[in-house]
C-alpha cells in the first residue's frame, strides 16, 4: 500500500504537462519576455539616433560635433596645462620678491634727500626745502578720518583683495578707452598696494650713479608699460604675502609725495595745517587725501580754492561710503580745511632760496640728513617790504607794467631781515632779482668814490670845479662826463656834489684819488663784481647785485667795516643740540676810519634832507641814503639807512628796456619810504652815528697870497690836468 500511494509519474506524464504546469507556464517564461522588452528598447534607441543623425546632417553632422569635442579637449588640456605652469611661475616670482623684501619698518622713510626746517629769528617755521619728513605715522596712529579718506578715494576694497583688483583694472581700461586715451594711461586701477610697490620703486634703490638725477629715478618707478604692470603685480603679491593690511597701509601713508616737499602724511599735516596727522578733521583729512591724485596741481599752497574743492569730492566718497554722516559730510564742506599761519604766509621764498644757496651744499641743497636752520628772517619786516612793493605797484605804476622790483632789508651788521627777489612774493625757486640779478649801479656807487677821499684825509668841505671836463680814455678817445640836468655849478664842496649827484665831480674825486683806491675800497665793502677800469667807475658803471650794494651801505653805518650779508646763525641735525655751524655776525675787516664813515654818513643824511633823495624822508627819524640812475635809465636805485636798518631798492626791467621817467630818486625812493614806514611803525627814531666836518679855518693873507690860494682838490686837479694834456 505504501508503494502504490508513492506511484512514480508515467513517462507519458511528462510528455503532457497538466493544466497546472500551464498556468505556471508564463512565469517560466518572465526572462525571455523581459529579454525582447530590452531588444525593443535598443530598437527605439537606435531608430531615435537615426532620426537625430537625419535632422544634424546624417554622417557628416556627426564628425563636425565629434570635432568640436575634440578641440575642446585639445583647448582645456592646454589651457590648464599652461595655467598650472604659469600658476607655478607666478608663485615662484612671488616667492622670490618675498624673500627680497625687509621688515615693515625698514621701508617707512625712503627719501632719497633729507629735508631743511627753516627758522625766522624768533624760531617760528617760517620755510620747508627738501623731501620733508614729519616723523612715522602708522594705520593705527593715524586719525581714522585720514584713514578712511585715503582708502574711500584710492582703494575702497583694499581690506578685501589679494593685492591685485581684477574689477578695479577693468574698470580703469574701460574709462581710458572711453576718454580716447591708452588702456594703461590715465586711470590705473592700482590697488594701495600697487602704489605701495610703485613707491618703493619694486625694491630698487636711488643710486646716484646709475641715474642722472632723482627727476630720472623717479620718472622711471612711475612708467606704466605693460610688463611694467606686471612686475608691480607680482610685488604687490608678494607684500600682501609678507606683511599685513594695516603694515602695507602704513607704509604708504609714510611714503606717499604729497606735495611742497612733503613726503608722507605726517609730513603733509604738519606742512600745511601745523598738526599732526593724528589730529586732522575731516575736512583736513579729505584735503590731504585729495592730493594724492596730483600732488602739486592740488597743494594747498599753490591753489588752496583748488585744494579745497577737490576735498569736497572726497568728502563725498566718504560718505558714500558710511565713513562720514550726514551732519559730519555737512560741516566738512561748510568749514573747509584752511592753511596754518606759517604755511599760509609762505613768508621769505626768495630768503629762502638764498640761504639754501648760500649755505654749505652738504647741509642745504644734497643733504641727506634732516637739518634745522635758523636765520636772520624778521617776518614783520618781510611783510613790510612786500607790503610796501605791492602798494607802490598798484597806485603809481601803470596797469600792465612789466617793470621789476627788488627789496633787501639787513642790520648794520649784514644780518639779512627781509628779501624780496620780484612782484611775485608768493614762490619758491624763482628768479632772484636781489641776489643773481647784476645791474649796472649808476650813482648809487658815489659814496664808495667819496669814502675813498676822506679815507686819504680830504673834507666834505674840501671845493672842487664842477665844469666841462675831458679825459682822452686809451682806446676809447675822447670821454666827456656830463651832468644829469647837463649843467655846470662851477665851485662846489664834495658834500654839495654828492648831495646833488653830480657827475663831473665825482669823476675828479676819483681821479685825484686814484681809480685803484676807489676799487680797493669798493671791493673792501662788499662789491664782489668785476669792477670798471676807467674813469667811468665813479659814476657806477660796473654791476653789482642788490645785496651787494646793500651790504656795502651796511659797512658804512656800522662805522666803515666791511659786511658780508648772512642770513644762516644756527644749523643744527634735527634731534642734535649741539648746532653744526653758528654766525653771530657779517662784520669783518675795517676798510675806512670811524671818522670818515661816520663824516660820509653826515654827507649821504644831506642827500636826503636836501638833495636828490628827498622822496625817501621818514617822518621823525634822520635818513642817510643815495640816489642811482644808470644811463638812458636802464636801473633805479636807492639804497638808504636809519641807525638800525639798511634798505636798498632797485627797479628796471628784466630785459633791460629803459624806464618811462623814472630815475633812483622816484619810485625807488618812495619804495624804500613805504618799506621802512612799515618797519619803523612803533621805534623810538634813533640819530644817525654821523660827524659833520669842522668849518675851514680862515687865516687872513695877503690880497695876492689869497687869489693864488686854491682848494686842495682844485690844485690836485689842476695839476692832473697838465699831466695828462700838458697844458
Amino acid at each position: 500500500m505504501t508503494e502504490s500511494k508513492r506511484r512514480r509519474p508515467l513517462v507519458a506524464d511528462k510528455r503532457y504537462p497538466s493544466k497546472r504546469r500551464k498556468s505556471a507556464a508564463p512565469k517560466r517564461s518572465a526572462k525571455p519576455a523581459g529579454k525582447k522588452a530590452t531588444a525593443r528598447k535598443t530598437a527605439a534607441r537606435k531608430t531615435a539616433r537615426k532620426k537625430t543623425r537625419r535632422s544634424s546632417g546624417g554622417k557628416g553632422g556627426g564628425i563636425f560635433r565629434r570635432l568640436l569635442r575634440w578641440l575642446w579637449r585639445l583647448v582645456w588640456g592646454i589651457s590648464w596645462r599652461v595655467g598650472a605652469v604659469a600658476g607655478l611661475l607666478l608663485a615662484l616670482a612671488v616667492g622670490v620678491v618675498y624673500t627680497s623684501l625687509p621688515d615693515a619698518d625698514a621701508l617707512l622713510d625712503g627719501r632719497a634727500r633729507g629735508s631743511v626746517t627753516l627758522l625766522d629769528r624768533d624760531g617760528k617755521v617760517f620755510a620747508w626745502r627738501g623731501d620733508q619728513f614729519g616723523g612715522v605715522i602708522t594705520a593705527d596712529t593715524v586719525s581714522p578720518h585720514l584713514r578712511n579718506a585715503v582708502i574711500a578715494t584710492e582703494d575702497k576694497r583694499f581690506y578685501r583683495h589679494f593685492g591685485v583688483s581684477p574689477r578695479g583694472v577693468a574698470s580703469a581700461v574701460r574709462i581710458n578707452l572711453s576718454e580716447g586715451r591708452g588702456p594703461l594711461s590715465g586711470h590705473g586701477g592700482s590697488t594701495i598696494t600697487q602704489q605701495t610697490a610703485k613707491l618703493l620703486c619694486l625694491g630698487v634703490p636711488y643710486d646716484p650713479g646709475a641715474w642722472d638725477s632723482e627727476a630720472a629715478y623717479e620718472a622711471d618707478c612711475r612708467q606704466g608699460s605693460l610688463w611694467r604692470k606686471a612686475k608691480e603685480a607680482v610685488y604687490a603679491l608678494a607684500m600682501e604675502v609678507k606683511y599685513s593690511k594695516n603694515e602695507i597701509l602704513t607704509i604708504y601713508l609714510n611714503r606717499a609725495f604729497l606735495g611742497a616737499g612733503a613726503r608722507g602724511f605726517e609730513a603733509a599735516s604738519q606742512r600745511y595745517f601745523g598738526i599732526s596727522a593724528a589730529e586732522v578733521s575731516p575736512a583736513e583729512a579729505a584735503m590731504l587725501a585729495g592730493l594724492l591724485v596730483a600732488p602739486t596741481r592740488y597743494a594747498p599752497t599753490n591753489n588752496l580754492q583748488r585744494s579745497q574743492d577737490r576735498a569736497r569730492l572726497v568728502v563725498g566718497l566718504m560718505e558714500d561710503q558710511g565713513y562720514l554722516s550726514g551732519a559730519q559730510a555737512s560741516e566738512a564742506r561748510s568749514r573747509p580745511a584752511q592753511l596754518s599761519e606759517a604755511a599760509a604766509a609762505r613768508a621769505g621764498g626768495y630768503f629762502a632760496d638764498w640761504v639754501m644757496a648760500s649755505g654749505p651744499e652738504f647741509f642745504t641743497r644734497n643733504t641727506t640728513e634732516d637739518v634745522v636752520i635758523r636765520t636772520t628772517l624778521d617776518q614783520r619786516i618781510q611783510s613790510s617790504a612786500e607790503e610796501a612793493l605791492k602798494f607802490i605797484f598798484q597806485e603809481k605804476v601803470r596797469e600792465g607794467s612789466e617793470a621789476q622790483a627788488a627789496i633787501v632789508v639787513m642790520s648794520a651788521d649784514g644780518a639779512v631781515r627781509a628779501m624780496v627777489g620780484g612782484r611775485k612774493t608768493r614762490v619758491s625757486g624763482a628768479f632772484n632779482r636781489a641776489t643773481q640779478a647784476l645791474r649796472q649801479t649808476g650813482s648809487s656807487f658815489k659814496p664808495f668814490v667819496y669814502a675813498t677821499a676822506l679815507e686819504l684825509g680830504y673834507s666834505p668841505l674840501d671845493t672842487v670845479m664842477d665844469e666841462p671836463y675831458c679825459l682822452n680814455i686809451p682806446g676809447s678817445g675822447q670821454w666827456c662826463p656830463k651832468n644829469y640836468t647837463n649843467k655846470y655849478y662851477g665851485r662846489v664842496s664834495l658834500a654839495d656834489a654828492l648831495k646833488n649827484s653830480l657827475n663831473i665831480p665825482a669823476v675828479k674825486v676819483a681821479e685825484i684819488s686814484g681809480l685803484e683806491n676807489v676799487r680797493t675800497v669798493a671791493s673792501g665793502f662788499g662789491i664782489a663784481s668785476d669792477l670798471a677800469q676807467g674813469p667811468a667807475l665813479a659814476l657806477g658803471a660796473s654791476e653789482s647785485t642788490l645785496i651787494e650794494m646793500t651790504g656795502a651801505y651796511a659797512g658804512i653805518l656800522n662805522g666803515g667795516s666791511a659786511v658780508e650779508p648772512y642770513g644762516l646763525t644756527e644749523l643744527k641735525l634735527l634731534g642734535d643740540e649741539t648746532p653744526v655751524m653758528v654766525t653771530t655776525t657779517g662784520i669783518g675787516e675795517r676798510v675806512i676810519n670811524d671818522k670818515a664813515a661816520k663824516q660820509l654818513t653826515w654827507m649821504m643824511e644831506r642827500v636826503v634832507s636836501q638833495g636828490t633823495g628827498g622822496r625817501a624822508k621818514l617822518p621823525g627819524w634822520q635818513v642817510a641814503g643815495k640816489t642811482g640812475t644808470t644811463q638812458a635809465a636802464r636801473d633805479a636805485w636807492f639804497i638808504g639807512f636809519t641807525a638800525d636798518y639798511v634798505a636798498g631798492v632797485w627797479m628796471g626791467y628784466d630785459d633791460n628796456t629803459p624806464l618811462s621817467g623814472v630815475t633812483g630818486g622816484g619810485l625807488p625812493a618812495e619804495i624804500w619810504k613805504e618799506t621802512m614806514v612799515r618797519v619803523t611803525e612803533g621805534m623810538t627814531p634813533t640819530p644817525l652815528p654821523m660827524l659833520a666836518p669842522d668849518p675851514p679855518v680862515q687865516v687872513a693873507q695877503p690880497k695876492r697870497q689869497q687869489r693864488r690860494k686854491q682848494g686842495g682838490f682844485e690844485r690836485a686837479v689842476n695839476q692832473l690836468l697838465n699831466d695828462l694834456f700838458g697844458n
